[in-house]
Formats: structure tokens, C-alpha cells, sequence
């Protein structure tokens, strides 16, 4: 009687296990985790372009002050020379010489005013794709951090309930032998969970869903402990 008691017990237990199991199922496979995977890889995906564009903008910025810098050293030069130029006192040849510098100077100063002009016109598109893009990441972020929040008080949930799952599933296995447990366990590993299963009405094995016959059910019965000879979970008569 005790030990038909202790494979009772071990129906009890397997119920809890089965039962943590389904929770430990559903606490990975929340629908709002694939929602996340996708949000978070998105907010990634962002921020590394955001990193890129602003990148290139500080290094546009950079090449603007410098190509401003040279140009105005190039106008004070230009400058310089013209006023030498318009002063006279000046031979002839100097003075061609000095024009010819002038005009070289100036058309140095136009070709490095449309460089600038580039420049100026690609740093204010950076400006405002980086404002964008920035817009774009936070959104993203706070998608991200509101499914992170959503399956955090889920898991939240499901993990309580496992904890009193846990606590019912030491209490059985204080009135299970040792040794059965452990074949138990064992079972349970090798056969997707399931490791005990009654004898239903009919000769079926309630792990398996194949049928004894009669002989085969009596053989089984008259054992220590009943077990399946299909399967080899324990039965429970």
C-alpha cells in the first residue's frame, strides 16, 4: 500500500513538473520576445548609421573650418598683393608679374570658395540627416524599452508562479523514496518529460499510448515496480 502511496506521489509530482515545464515554455516564448529581438536589432541597426552619418558630419565640419581658414589666408593674400599692385612704383615686368600672381590668386580663390560651398552644403545635409536619424533611434529605443518592460513584468508573473510550483515539487519529493526519485529523474530526462504514466482502462500505458494485454499487464503487476514494457516509464495501476 505504501509503495502504490509513493508512485502516487509520483503522478503528483510529474503533474507539477509538467506544469513548470509548460510555464518555463511560455516564459520563453512570449510573443513579445520575437517583438523585441526585431525592435532591439532595429535600435542597432539605427544607432550604427547614426554613428556613421555623425561621423562624417564632424569630419566635414573639420574640412569646412579648415578650407574657411585657407581661404581667408588666400583673401588676405589676394588682398596684400592688389593693394602692392594698384600702389605702383612697379617696373613693368613686376607689375605684369604681379598681375599674373593676382589673377592666379583669385582663381585659386574661386575654385577654393565652391570647395567650401560643397562643404558647407553637405555638413548642413548631415546636420539635418543626423537630427533625423536621432529621431528615428529614440523611437526605436522606446519601442525596445517598452516591450523589455512588458516581458519583464510577465516574466515577473510566470516566475512567482514557478516558485510555488518549486515549493509544492519539494514537498512530494520528501515522501518519494531516494532511489525512485532518482529513476524518476532519470526517466523523465530520456523520455521528453514524461517518466510515469497510469494503466489505463483497457491495458494502455498512460506515458505511452500503447496497449498491454493481459498477460502483459499482469506480468507488470506482479513486478517491484510496474513498468511499461514499451516504453519502460513506470505505470501506475
Amino acid at each position: 500500500m505504501k509503495e502504490f502511496e509513493s508512485l502516487v506521489d509520483l503522478l503528483d509530482l510529474q503533474e507539477v513538473d509538467l506544469y513548470i515545464d509548460r510555464l518555463l515554455h511560455q516564459r520563453q516564448s512570449l510573443p513579445e520576445m520575437e517583438g523585441y529581438r526585431v525592435a532591439h536589432a532595429r535600435s542597432e541597426q539605427i544607432a550604427a548609421r547614426l554613428a556613421e552619418i555623425s561621423d562624417e558630419f564632424k569630419q566635414i565640419s573639420l574640412q569646412e573650418d579648415k578650407a574657411e581658414g585657407e581661404l581667408e589666408l588666400l583673401e588676405q593674400k589676394v588682398h596684400q598683393q592688389e593693394q602692392r599692385l594698384f600702389a605702383g612704383g612697379l617696373s613693368a615686368r613686376e607689375t605684369e608679374n604681379l598681375r599674373r600672381e593676382v589673377e592666379s590668386l583669385r582663381s585659386r580663390e574661386g575654385t577654393m570658395e565652391d570647395e567650401v560651398l560643397v562643404l558647407l552644403d553637405r555638413r548642413e545635409y548631415l546636420e539635418t540627416e543626423v537630427a533625423a536619424v536621432k529621431v528615428e533611434w529614440e523611437g526605436a529605443q522606446a519601442e525596445e524599452k517598452r516591450l523589455e518592460t512588458t516581458i519583464g513584468q510577465k516574466w515577473k508573473t510566470l516566475d512567482a508562479e514557478i516558485a510555488k510550483k518549486e515549493a509544492r515539487k519539494r514537498d512530494i519529493a520528501t515522501l518519494i523514496d531516494p532511489e525512485l526519485l532518482e529513476l524518476y529523474e532519470h526517466l523523465r530526462e530520456h523520455k521528453e518529460g514524461v517518466a510515469v504514466g497510469r494503466l489505463e482502462h483497457g491495458g494502455i500505458c498512460g506515458g505511452c499510448h500503447l496497449r498491454l494485454s493481459t498477460a502483459e499487464q499482469k506480468q507488470v503487476l506482479t513486478e517491484n515496480l510496474p513498468r511499461c514494457l514499451h516504453c519502460r516509464r513506470i505505470l501506475v495501476p
